[in-house]
């Protein structure tokens, strides 16, 4: 499975999209990694697959970054401390 996307750079396979979602992102990122500590992979597939790990890590980066910034404004906008009496003084 891994082998097929590990083409030469500048294939097709490097101009990938990259998956929409996060899980799918570390799904792919793990497989990579397990090929690469398993598979006698040639040193242009090895680079392939360095590549294409690094681009996925940063998405990886990317959506989590994303996310933290839509909770801080949730909690901004949602989370107010609690006042049990209800702002009486």
């Amino acid at each position: 499975m891994v082998k097929s996307r590990l083409q030469q750079p500048g294939s097709e396979a490097e101009q990938e999209t990259l998956p929409a979602d996060f899980e799918a992102a570390l799904s792919e990122l793990e497989s990579i990694v397990q090929a690469m500590e398993s598979e006698g992979l040639s040193l242009e597939a090895s680079l392939a697959a360095y590549q294409r790990g690094t681009r996925l890590a940063t998405h990886c980066r990317r959506l989590l970054t994303e996310v933290q910034n839509r909770v801080r404004v949730l909690e901004a906008e949602l989370l107010q401390p609690f006042d049990p009496d209800g702002g009486a003084s």
